[in-house]
């Protein structure tokens, strides 16, 4: 009731109001005739909202069955896998007891605080391996009901018209068999076609992006680093804003996702020490990243080194190989076998000399040592595989007797023969320094660049000869080359001679199979190589850490220039990887031996470009004549028509032949200064 309402009905009923105490009015109980009073939220009890649902709790099953003595140590160990991943409510983990046998009944009810840790939990331990009689089955407790529903009898699935999706690997199907690249400049992102035939690229795909690129055959993502062909590592650092301990400032979340699916597989969590090369945290000296990816093209298992340990997972359930790591102490560095689950390590001296060095070749999942070499006055040690896994090189720097300086030497594994048999290579001049070693890809072939620059040597090696299969040989060595880097070409026989950074870019392309020059060239200021992944054709590139000369060459394997372009801030080329051939081997031996049977149909194809390209340049330089003709003809119509200005600037002279002038000498008097200087004489 408003105020004026209830003035208006007191002047009909004849009451003033000024002379009312409405304090002493007191109403009928329950009764307020309307009226609110201004106090009545305080009389109101709270409205507190409740989760009807059970979102937060999961349930786990699987569990040991146990008498009622073992209940607390079961519950123990439940509460520390599951309380590592959420905070678990006070009286959240219930684990009923069988009332008659005082049993465990082999499952139990967790509450988490929200529905997030509890969805976490599930996809953390579901198909956990507990012990080998014991994989944890992890359900939501919402789940249940939904379970329950499911009808007795099976009726058919509803069919949906099928929606054909995108095919990542129509790009295979180029019927040019063009590869692609995609490279970065500036702000913008671009993939492109390599069209050598019309020696340029053909654009496919653009877009500004701040991130890195990175193939992976059929995806190209941006912004992460690259592991295994279906799983890929994140690595967040944030910063705490008061940590407890100095140390852990910068926190490190390593998260390993499922590319299909998007899922967290496994987290590893820790100080910023615990993941870099010479930190605080015990892991000094080791190598990064120390994170690497094994076992072969089916990616079994991925392993971290820390200190004095290996660590090997497995990625079926992403959990530690018998749920310990190899104890080793003082390991440095370690490398999987680019195909089988064999992991090499590499310990340096300790005790002064008095404990030798080590390198150990060790069988996963089994963990047994197959292979183990002694190194004696070690300064530094570095392993090399072959891309097949049949030999492993592993260079050793040994201090002279003096102490006072090193030399290099080889030790050779041959990995795929009994027993693992062992062979020392020694240069010629022990005292050669290396600067760069690298293995034919799925050969038994290796290069070595050696001696001091500005130019090194480079030697070639086999690890199998006609009359000693088992014997490393030396091929040739190339005396005097302007090269520190060398890049052979995915299908083996060709290999680059780079000079990188120093060497402005001298590149010398040679044939080992015939163990001559193909080509040299220099491409000023290179600082990338890619060969693309058929070794057809190759890329060099100068990126922005040059201000001048940015951009990419396209080369034939044999080192002919095909096209070259310019690119301001240029970051980055990689070429799009293919996948691994359906041909066996011996498919492929067969395609090779009759290569000149399927190269007609290509030499064809390669003529009528050739004939195109050739018409095209015709037609190309028409065009330019035909321009300068009609510039020069437009500028005969200009002259003639000032033809009467020339003359009268000419005093008459029409002619414009030079011949025709008449030299004559004049001469000018010019008064150039004048100068007054009053002088003084004496009388």
């Amino acid at each position: 009731m408003a105020m004026e309402e209830i003035l208006e009905t007191a002047s009909r009923l004849g009451i003033d109001l000024s002379q009312v105490d409405l304090d002493s009015i007191r109403l009928p109980p329950g009764e307020d005739f309307g009226i609110k009073s201004d106090d009545e939220d305080l009389n109101e009890e709270d409205r507190l909202e409740f989760d009807a649902g059970f979102g937060n709790i999961i349930v786990v099953d699987n569990l040991p069955v146990v008498l009622k003595e073992k209940f607390e140590k079961l519950e123990g160990v439940v509460r520390k896998i599951y309380g590592q991943i959420g905070v678990i409510k006070e009286d959240g983990l219930w684990m009923p007891l069988d009332p008659v046998t005082q049993k465990t009944l082999g499952y139990c009810f967790i509450e988490y605080n929200t529905p997030q840790e509890a969805e976490l939990a599930r996809e953390k331990t579901h198909n956990y391996k507990l012990d080998k009689s014991h994989v944890f089955a992890v359900n939501m407790f919402d789940d249940i009901e939904k379970f329950l529903k499911v009808p007795d009898e099976w009726a058919p699935p509803e069919t949906k018209p099928y929606t054909p999706g995108e095919n990542l690997q129509q790009w295979l199907t180029d019927e040019k068999a063009r590869d692609q690249f995609v490279i970065r400049s500036g702000s913008d992102t671009e993939v492109l076609w390599n069209d050598a035939r019309q020696l340029k690229p053909d654009p496919v795909y653009k877009r500004a992006v701040l991130t890195w690129p990175q193939f992976t055959g059929r995806v190209l993502l941006f912004g992460v680093v690259l592991l295994p062909s279906t799983v890929l590592c994140v690595m967040l650092i944030h910063s705490s804003h008061e940590p407890s301990n100095p140390r852990d400032t910068h926190r490190v979340v390593l998260n390993i996702f499922d590319v299909r699916t998007g899922k967290v597989m496994r987290d590893f969590k820790g100080n910023a020490d615990e993941f870099v090369v010479g930190g605080t945290g015990g892991v000094t000296g080791v190598s990064w990243p120390v994170f690497r990816w094994g076992g072969g093209k089916d990616d079994k298992y991925f392993a971290r080194i820390g200190k004095n340990v290996i660590s090997v997972y497995e990625t079926e359930t992403f959990t530690l190989i018998d749920k310990k790591s190899i104890k080793v102490d003082n390991v440095m560095d370690f490398s999987w076998s680019p195909t089988d689950p064999i992991l090499a390590l590499f310990v340096p001296e300790l005790g002064g000399g008095n404990q030798p060095a080590r390198v150990s070749l060790v069988q996963i999942p089994g963990k047994e040592e197959m292979r183990q070499k002694n190194l004696f006055s070690v300064s530094d040690c570095k392993m090399y595989w072959q891309s097949n896994g049949d030999y492993l090189a592993v260079k050793v720097d040994r201090y002279t007797k003096t102490k006072k300086s090193t030399y290099t030497g080889f030790e050779l594994f041959r990995i795929k023969e009994r027993d693992i048999p062992i062979e020392v290579l020694e240069l010629e001049n022990k005292n050669d320094k290396i600067i760069a070693f690298a293995w034919e890809p799925k050969g038994h072939r290796f290069a070595v660049i050696h001696g001091d620059s500005p130019k090194p040597d480079v030697s070639f090696y086999s690890m199998r000869t006609t009359h000693h299969t088992g014997r490393v040989s030396k091929l040739i060595t190339l005396k005097g080359k302007q090269a520190n880097a060398l890049f052979w070409s995915p299908a083996g026989r060709y290999i680059i001679l780079a000079g990188l950074k120093g060497f402005n870019g001298q590149l010398e392309f040679y044939n080992v199979d015939e163990l001559e020059t193909m080509g040299a060239a220099e491409h000023f200021s290179a600082t990338d190589i890619e060969w693309d992944p058929t070794g057809r054709y190759v890329a060099t590139s100068v990126t922005s850490v040059h201000e001048m000369e940015n951009g990419f060459n396209i080369w034939s394997f044999n080192g002919k220039l095909l096209y070259r372009i310019m690119k301001d801030h240029f970051f980055q080329f990689l070429w799009r990887p293919r996948p691994p051939s359906f041909l066996s081997p011996e498919k492929e031996e067969e395609v090779f031996k009759n290569l000149k049977k399927y190269s007609k149909k290509y030499e064809a194809e390669d003529q009528d470009v050739s004939l195109l390209l050739s018409e095209q340049d015709r037609e190309k330089r028409r065009r330019l004549k035909d321009e300068w003709d009609s510039w020069v003809n437009n500028w005969k119509k200009w002259h003639e028509g000032d033809r009467s200005e020339r003359q009268r600037l000419r005093d008459g002279e029409a002619s414009d032949e030079e011949e025709e002038y008449e030299a004559k000498e004049v001469e000018v008097e010019e008064l150039l200064d004048v100068s007054e200087e009053v002088l003084a004489f004496e009388e």
